[in-house]
C-alpha cells in the first residue's frame, strides 16, 4: 500500500472509532491522535479496528505509544500493511 492508501483507509477506521465529530478531510499526518477525541478506552477499539482493517497483528502497547497519523501510518508501513 501507499502511504495515501494507507492514509484513506485510516480515515475511514478512525472515524468508526472516533468519540466526536471531526473534519476527516482535514486529518493529516501531523494530526494528534488525542485530538480526534481518543481517550485510553476508545484506543483499546481504535486498536482492535486497526488490526482487522489493515490485518495485521501487534501489541496494543506497541501502538500506544504513538501520538500522530503519520506515526501510525508509519507503523502500519513497517508492520508491512
Amino acid at each position: 500500500m501507499t502511504t495515501e492508501q494507507i492514509v484513506e483507509k485510516l480515515r475511514v477506521t478512525l472515524r468508526k472509532s472516533a468519540a466526536k465529530q471531526v473534519d476527516w478531510g482535514a486529518v493529516s499526518a501531523s494530526t494528534t491522535i488525542e485530538s480526534l477525541g481518543f481517550d485510553s478506552l476508545s484506543i483499546l477499539d481504535l486498536i482492535y479496528d486497526i488490526q482487522q482493517d489493515f490485518s495485521v497483528q501487534f501489541e496494543p502497547e506497541e501502538l500506544a505509544t504513538i501520538e500522530t497519523v503519520g506515526g501510525v501510518v508509519a507503523f502500519l508501513q513497517q508492520k508491512g500493511a
